[in-house]
């Protein structure tokens, strides 16, 4: 039986239960999450606080979900492009010491995800999987399986960014929503979108009244009538004056675009690196020119931030500008873009080959963190 489910990686703290930690997807047992405090065992990508990731893991792993018998279990377990040493060792001690599992497999998530889009297109050789999640996105080409070191790029732009600048902004304008992570964070995936014309947008954004299209009323959640935050139906919507209903209103217009745009552009506030695109195709103009074609017309977009609505088109329509003509262009937007991967290491485990891709208790217990460092490419 596969049971398949995807939890937050990471503890909470709510202002009304101060000396309780929630963990994981006991999320949803906060009654009232405003104010949510969290606790976080990743850092710009890096997994530095060991003593949460352990709760969750043993969480996950516990009788309040998998009841994971380790002895008989094999493990394959994501991390970062190019992850520090020192963090790779501390993952084979626990897994393989304090857990004690059969087998373990560390290995990149886009690995995982490349193998996924070959299985559907046997005939390509080559992909390019851009990976915009959390706290960065990362942009590295597959060759047969194996990334191209030399062309892997990463930009410091991911969810949590856009969050925070989509707080500040709130708070600048309207409603002071520092603390607010959760209910923002909903808001983020509720309403913004990527324009397609960023300056038609910004036109439409600040006209009056019906003209307005841009504009939308989010009622904000209070936990106790209303649960989760949704948007006003137009047709409902009060465009002068106020609401009668006494419920909690924001309004938001340009911010709909104006924060997924940092994806494309960074630099709007602040951050001197390469949008999405431009990253794709600098990463691509790394490689030799013969197997530049191929790269232009397997590109693969995983990650939270490509479920944004037109973020495909966009990545499409910019690319395809920066691209010779003579190449063809063609983006994929996985049914699933955030369980892509996850759905490359199920295909992995079925193979008649990942015996030979893991490494047993017994080997390391045999040689030691060598053994992973040799099997295991990071």
């Amino acid at each position: 039986m596969l049971r398949k489910s995807v939890i937050p990686n990471c503890q909470f703290r709510s202002k009304t239960a101060r000396l309780k930690t929630f963990t994981a997807n006991q999320l949803d047992e906060i009654k009232d999450p405003s104010g949510l405090f969290y606790i976080l065992p990743f850092q710009k990508g890096y997994l530095v606080n060991w003593d949460v990731q352990r709760q969750v893991w043993d969480y996950l792993f516990g009788k309040e979900m998998y009841q994971v018998d380790f002895v008989d279990t094999n493990i394959i377990i994501t991390e970062p492009y190019f992850n520090f040493s020192s963090i790779q060792d501390s993952m084979n001690e626990i897994l393989f010491e304090e857990y004690q599992f059969q087998a373990v497999l560390r290995v990149n998530a886009g690995a995982l995800s490349a193998h996924r889009y070959f299985r559907d297109n046997p005939s390509e050789l080559c992909c390019i999987i851009v990976d915009s999640g959390y706290s960065f996105t990362h942009i590295v080409p597959y060759c047969r399986s194996k990334k191209k070191k030399e062309a892997i790029i990463r930009i410091n732009v991911g969810g949590k960014l856009l969050t925070n600048h989509l707080k500040e902004i709130i708070s600048y304008r309207q409603l002071h929503v520092m603390d607010e992570t959760h209910v923002i964070n909903q808001v983020k995936e509720d309403v913004c979108y990527v324009s397609q014309d960023f300056y038609k947008d910004m036109e439409i954004a600040k006209l009056k009244g019906e003209e307005n299209t841009v504009m939308i009323d989010y009622v904000l959640p209070d936990f106790s009538t209303i649960k989760k935050g949704f948007c006003k139906p137009r047709e409902e919507m009060v465009l002068s004056g106020k609401y009668k209903t006494g419920e909690q209103i924001l309004r938001l217009a340009n911010e709909r675009f104006a924060v997924p745009e940092i994806l494309f552009h960074p630099s709007d506030i602040g951050i001197q690196e390469m949008g999405i695109p431009e990253a794709i195709v600098y990463s691509i103009q790394n490689l030799p020119e013969e197997m530049q074609p191929h790269f232009f017309k397997n590109i693969v977009l995983t990650g939270g931030n490509s479920l944004f609505p037109g973020f495909r088109d966009r990545v499409y329509s910019e690319v395809r500008c920066l691209t010779p003509t003579d190449y063809d262009v063609s983006v994929v937007l996985p049914e699933n873009p955030i369980t892509y991967s996850w759905e490359g290491g199920k295909l992995i485990s079925e193979n008649d080959d990942f015996e030979d891709m893991v490494v047993t208790r017994e080997d390391y217990e045999e040689n030691g963190h060598c053994i992973c460092e040799e099997k295991f490419d990071i």
